[in-house]
């Protein structure tokens, strides 16, 4: 889809693809285990805040909530995960 000259993505970003996109292993085994290995290290922080990402990861987790971009509901999605 093309919006005022820019092209949209209208892809539907889940786990999987946003762990592709952090450079983490995308699996849904992978997945579980970084959400079980993880869970307590996010204590009270925003997600992008958590010890264990790389700057660069942080900073992507931080724009996609800042920004509300397609990566957000996804992102949000892994935040409930971590604190839950």
């Amino acid at each position: 889809m093309i919006v005022g000259g820019n092209t949209m993505d209208m892809s539907s970003h889940t786990l999987s693809t946003l762990f592709d996109q952090l450079g983490l292993p995308s699996d849904e085994q992978n997945i579980k285990k970084f959400i079980a290995k993880h869970r307590t290290q996010t204590g009270l922080d925003p997600l992008e805040g958590a010890p264990f990402w790389s700057p660069g990861q942080a900073q992507f987790l931080q724009q996609a909530l800042t920004e509300d971009s397609d990566w957000s509901e996804v992102v949000d999605e892994l935040n409930i995960l971590l604190h839950s």
